[in-house]
């Protein structure tokens, strides 16, 4: 009896042990370990490929807010740098590099009532608007050098600023004495200083030699100073 049954039981207890075997492998909770693996490998490759698409879009409006137009820069409150153009509306100095001098003889000579007028002309010849400011000197040497040289100025009537355009001229008469009420009849209009040449000096410029021009502009004119002295006037538009 004892050798039946025992192989009885071992065999009982092996189909048992298969039985349990193949319900714990048909349970579902290896297809539910398989799906989560499967989803979480799905789920990874979603997110990996949304970054790329968001980091696109925003790239190209960064770029786009910071590339100034024009090379402007702007400052901290918005608005944008000036143009560097400079300026400031700073007139020149007229000067005898920039202006043409021209020195005309009176058209009459000085009696008891008003003494000579001679022009002193000063024409702009550059292409920029340029400012007498200050006296104007002119120097009469005589030809011949018998006689010291004589000299006036604007300083008390004609040395305020003026504007003198491009192109355009202002003038000063220079008053003078050409009487010489001293000599003889003959004389009369013999003064010490012939000059038939003055130096034209600007304000804070070196000054120019040039030719007197008799009144009506024609070359052989004479700078005819009876006296030690002459007065020049102030400058105006012409």
């Amino acid at each position: 009896m004892r050798t039946t049954t025992r192989p009885a039981l071992l065999a009982v207890g092996a189909v048992a042990t298969l039985a349990l075997s193949l319900t714990a492998c048909n349970d579902g909770s290896g297809t539910q370990d398989s799906a989560v693996g499967t989803s979480a490998s799905s789920a990874a490759p979603s997110g990996a490929t949304s970054a790329p698409a968001s980091a696109p879009a925003s790239a190209p409006a960064a770029g786009s807010a910071s590339a100034p137009s024009g090379g402007r820069t702007s400052t901290s409150g918005g608005g944008s740098s000036s143009s560097g153009t400079g300026g400031g509306g700073v007139t020149a100095a007229c000067t005898t590099k920039n202006t043409s001098v021209t020195f005309l003889q009176s058209s009459g000579h000085a009696s008891d009532a008003q003494p000579a007028a001679a022009t002193l002309k000063i024409t702009n010849s550059s292409g920029a608007p340029c400012t007498i400011v200050g006296p104007t000197t002119v120097v009469a040497d005589d030809d011949q050098g018998k006689a010291s040289p004589v000299s006036g100025d604007n300083s008390k009537d004609g040395s305020d600023a003026v504007d003198v355009p491009a192109g355009a001229a202002v003038v000063a008469n220079v008053l003078y004495n050409d009487v010489n009420s001293e000599g003889t009849t003959s004389a009369r209009y013999t003064c010490p200083v012939q000059a038939s040449h003055v130096k034209v000096a600007l304000p804070k410029d070196a000054g120019t030699t040039v030719n007197v021009m008799k009144a009506n502009g024609s070359p052989g004119g004479v700078f005819s100073v009876c006296g030690t002295d002459f007065k020049v006037g102030a400058f105006a538009a012409r």
